[in-house]
């Protein structure tokens, strides 16, 4: 991962090998010149995961649009494959948006693949932006807008930008004063966005904002109206500026007619001049937006983060995403398909691991990493008898940075429950798996709440909780102890448990989690021993590693190394004499040709030493490169056969990141010396949590310069 404190970085030239990071576009010439599409960063920039369901249109409903606006734009996000900062910024109430802009005030910014892969994850459609202002933005319009040819040249490329890089749409800012004999071509500039969008993207949005109206005017209108409706009849929506008045949203919505809900009001977090002044009365504005049955637009939620709200961000965050919560309600919903995967990963850190066993134990963030958030109720004033659940940093995981942390007090005879998931999984005539992991002390204990609903049988409540729940079996329809996994390659002290559920017709509608205590065996129940001796409630921990819901419970089929071709490229080698360094580009694909099926990648690197006699350990691998092939810089490619000599292991595979396609940059890797040799392990992670072994998986091995 970067050291994002390098005083002095050298210039920025896209097309030279260097640690992936996005950025924006800044002049026309860039725009025009599809100059972005043979940078080095371009492939790395592409988002992986798609809209479910694909193509969608947004909900006939008031909705909310979120503009996220830090600090410029680019900031920890801009790593692609990750960052070394653990406070970096994150959203994870992804239950409460329908729209997500990546706002900057360069001339196009594009959305970082770590945002548009999180959003669509959840649901979430990604609009970058398309902005012009002050005098360099005269200048701009003047050169986009002096035909409608180039009008529809440039429209054209900000479509193939988005089409490209896998995100949503376009927000449209002109935030100057624009010629009025110029106002047709902006017509047709975004109408002709908006119909290339559709057409190349369906589901597509652009989105035009309140500044200039129909005359040419930067004047902000506050409302839809007829100075710029013009523009609003010929895009997918409004943005409507942050300093309105309290019957503005009814206007506007008598304007828009059937098209109430494509009118999205503004609201300024930082408050500067906002309805109802922002920041922890945001909602205010909200509400009366809800009342009068039009969309929102929340500019710069990260208020949070860069005015450093007490008592910190995680628990400012929740509490001010409350607020939105209990004004405009839940608007997603999930699980809806399967496979279903969450690890409560928010995409930050200070430590990953991968089947319980800590792989990396330093700081991290890379928003791609976050699984499916779980719906948490925000609880302002705890009690001192009730559990704190929080996705926790520093407990240990099972599976990436995070977890639930479930740490508090429980009465004897009690049990706490708390909702996970609101979800709209219609089950099918085939089995359902549901696993999850858990790590306890004690008799503390953590069970799954499942609820269905039918419109035939009404609803159907379901409790998946070991060591028996006899004591509340009344409370649910049925009790179902799971199947504890016994895999050899978990780590201890985390307990797997596995249910298949058939309920054919049935909706799953609510994952809650259940914390109770064990009861002993064969002795007097611990709940009625404490209740006679009347203790006070107990200490409770656990944690909740995973859950994973799926179709089948059969191990998944991962192609063997020999189906993948694996290469280095640009490699190059640095340090001095006692402490050199290596960079380069590893990419794969599977030899069929076919695109590959997992979204992303565990990558490691094996530090080898020349050993004269052969191993009698596993098979290191069939690829041995000579100094020269690195140095000349083609490509590595792998090889069939077994090297002369064999190569030993100085210490366990590394890991050092994570890659959501189908290549990763090895970025000044320190080797130790006498290290004869690098082998670079790819391990695939398929969508439902499930890795390959690291002993057949594909790999690249490479030898040290000099050695």
């Amino acid at each position: 991962m970067p050291n994002q404190s390098d005083p002095s970085p050298p210039p920025f030239d896209p097309s030279k090998p260097s640690t992936p990071i996005s950025y924006p576009i800044t002049t026309l010439d860039e725009l025009h010149s599809g100059s972005y599409f043979t940078s080095f960063h371009y492939p790395f920039n592409k988002s992986t995961v798609p809209l479910r369901p694909p193509n969608s249109a947004l909900p006939p409903r008031p909705r909310l649009l979120v503009c996220h606006d830090m600090q410029g734009g680019y900031v920890d996000d801009k790593w692609v494959q990750g960052g070394d900062y653990s406070g970096a910024y994150a959203i994870w109430h992804w239950y409460l948006i329908d729209v997500f802009v990546y706002f900057s005030h360069k001339l196009v910014t594009l959305p970082p693949p770590c945002w548009t892969n999180t959003a669509h994850k959840h649901g979430v459609k990604v609009l970058g932006t398309f902005i012009t202002e002050w005098d360099e933005g005269k200048a701009i319009c003047k050169e986009l807008l002096s035909t409608k040819e180039s009008a529809h040249k440039y429209a054209e490329r900000l479509a193939e930008l988005a089409v490209a890089l896998g995100f949503d749409g376009w927000l449209i800012n002109m935030e100057v004063q624009v010629d009025v004999g110029q106002i047709p071509n902006l017509k047709e500039f975004v109408s002709h966005l908006t119909q290339t969008m559709h057409s190349s993207l369906p589901g597509s949005l652009v989105i035009w904002y309140d500044s200039v109206t129909i005359d040419g005017d930067l004047d902000w209108q506050n409302r839809l109206n007829e100075k710029n409706k013009p523009f609003f009849d010929i895009s997918d929506g409004i943005f409507i500026n942050y300093t309105w008045k309290e019957d503005y949203p009814k206007l506007s919505a008598t304007v828009a007619g059937d098209r109430k809900f494509d009118v999205y009001m503004g609201i300024d977090v930082f408050g500067r001049g906002t309805y109802g002044g922002g920041q922890w009365t945001t909602n205010v504005a909200l509400d009366v937006i809800k009342k009068d049955d039009v969309s929102a637009a929340v500019f710069a939620p990260g208020w949070i983060y860069e005015t450093k709200q007490p008592p910190d961000f995680q628990t400012a965050q929740n509490r001010w995403w409350d607020l939105v919560e209990k004004s405009w309600g839940i608007l997603q919903k999930y699980p809806k398909v399967l496979p279903f995967y969450s690890n409560f990963d928010q995409g930050r850190g200070n430590h990953i691991s991968i089947d319980g066993k800590q792989v990396l134990s330093t700081e991290w963030n890379n928003i791609s990493l976050q699984t499916f958030q779980p719906f948490l109720e925000y609880i302002d004033n705890p009690t001192s008898n009730i559990i704190d659940v929080r996705v926790d940093f520093n407990e240990a995981s099972f599976s990436g940075g995070g977890n639930l942390t479930f740490k508090g007090t429980l009465e004897a005879n009690a049990y706490f429950s708390t909702r996970l998931f609101l979800g709209e999984l219609v089950m099918v005539g085939l089995p359902v798996h549901f696993t999850y992991s858990v790590k306890s002390e004690g008799n503390s204990q953590v069970g799954l709440f499942l609820e269905f609903s039918s419109e035939m049988e009404g609803k159907k409540t379901l409790l998946l909780a070991s060591h028996g729940l006899n004591q509340f079996s009344s409370k649910f329809d049925e009790v179902i102890e799971p199947r504890q996994l016994r895999k050899s390659d978990i780590a201890p002290g985390w307990v797997i448990q596995e249910s298949s559920i058939s309920l054919n017709g049935y909706t799953l509608t609510e994952i809650s989690a259940v914390c109770y205590w064990q009861q002993p065996e064969n002795t007097e129940p611990e709940s009625e021993a404490r209740s006679r001796n009347n203790q006070d409630p107990a200490a409770y921990y656990a944690v909740l590693g995973h859950i994973s819901i799926s179709a089948s419970v059969q191990n998944i089929e991962f192609p063997p190394s020999s189906s993948w071709i694996v290469e280095g490229q640009d490699v190059e080698w640095g340090g001095s004499e006692g402490s050199k360094t290596v960079r380069f580009k590893i990419i794969w694909k599977l030899k069929d040709g076919k695109n590959t099926p997992f979204p992303r990648f565990n990558i490691y690197v094996e530090k080898l030493t020349k050993q004269a006699v052969r191993s009698l350990g596993r098979k290191l691998g069939n690829l041995a490169l000579a100094p020269s092939d690195a140095l000349n810089g083609g490509s590595i490619k792998s090889k069939t056969g077994q090297p002369e000599n064999q190569l030993r292991t100085e210490s366990a595979g590394e890991y050092i990141g994570e890659a959501q396609i189908g290549a990763f940059f090895v970025s000044d890797l320190t080797i130790p010396p006498a290290t004869s040799g690098l082998k670079f392990i790819i391990q695939p992670c398929d969508s439902s949590g499930a890795s390959q072994d690291v002993d057949d998986a594909p790999f690249l091995q490479l030898n040290v310069e000099g050695q």
